[in-house]
Formats: structure tokens, C-alpha cells, sequence
């Protein structure tokens, strides 16, 4: 997922482009290799959110699993991405799949967060948080109860 990019900008060279682009200017060296095959790049449906004035995202499917994990780690690696001078964002798109497991969490996290325990819903959907100065780890809520 690549958030931040103004709409206008892949009118003419589409979403692929737009990736290639971000590779191009961000990462050099990942831009030099020619095995990064991009499957499919599309905006995000449209939702009307007055209230909300950023640009759709666009989600990009890779060929292979490596080359996203290559990008992303180099994403995380230099913190601060930019796309013509505008700061932009590349995260791990979440399945639904693991959407609900996160949002399964919130009552918890809720309780958690009122009681100062500092909880955190750690990738892809696992509560940690804070207890008498040790941090606990729970992937589900059986291991929790």
C-alpha cells in the first residue's frame, strides 16, 4: 500500500509508474535489479469522506513475495520516503483475514489502555503489553485466558 500520492499524479504513467518511480528515487540500488515485477497496481475504491482530504492509496501486487519484502524493508530501513519532494508512506497491506483478527482485540485493548498497561497490537494481529515492568505476548485470546 503506498499512501500519500496526490491523484493527478499517475494519470499518465498509471500506478505501475508511479511504483517504478518511488523505487527509482528511494532506492537505488533496488531500482538497478530487473527481477522486481509488478503483477498489479490499482487505487483504492472511491469513498466519500468529506471530513478526510487525502488521496486515495494505491495498493500494488507484486509477482513475488521477496521483492515486496525487499521494498519494505528497505521502506522501514529509511524512514523518511518522499515521491517528487512529498513525503509519502509504504506499508504491508492487510488481508481481511487479518483486519478482523486486529479488530478481535479491541475490547481487550480498550481495558488494557484504561488501566496504563500500554498495549499494542503487534503484526499481524498479536496483544502485547505491559505488566509489573515485563512485556507479555499473546497471539490469541486462548493464550491469554
Amino acid at each position: 500500500r503506498i499512501i500519500g500520492i496526490p491523484e493527478e499524479e499517475e494519470r499518465g504513467k498509471g500506478a505501475e509508474g508511479v511504483l517504478e518511480e518511488i523505487i527509482a528515487e528511494n532506492f537505488p540500488e533496488l531500482g538497478k535489479e530487473k527481477g522486481i515485477e509488478i503483477q498489479e497496481a490499482q487505487r483504492t475504491p472511491f469513498r466519500r469522506n468529506l471530513n478526510r482530504s487525502s488521496a486515495r492509496h494505491i495498493i500494488v501486487k507484486l509477482a513475488k513475495y521477496k521483492d515486496k519484502e525487499k521494498i519494505l524493508k528497505a521502506a522501514r530501513g529509511k524512514r523518511a520516503l518522499t515521491y517528487k519532494g512529498r513525503p509519502i508512506r509504504l506499508v504491508t497491506d492487510l488481508s481481511f483475514e487479518t483486519w478482523q483478527a486486529r479488530k478481535n482485540w479491541h475490547e481487550i485493548f480498550r481495558v488494557l489502555d484504561r488501566k496504563n498497561m500500554q498495549p499494542r497490537i503487534l503484526y499481524p494481529a498479536s496483544l502485547s503489553f505491559r505488566i509489573e515492568g515485563e512485556i507479555k505476548v499473546f497471539p490469541n485470546k486462548q493464550k491469554l485466558k
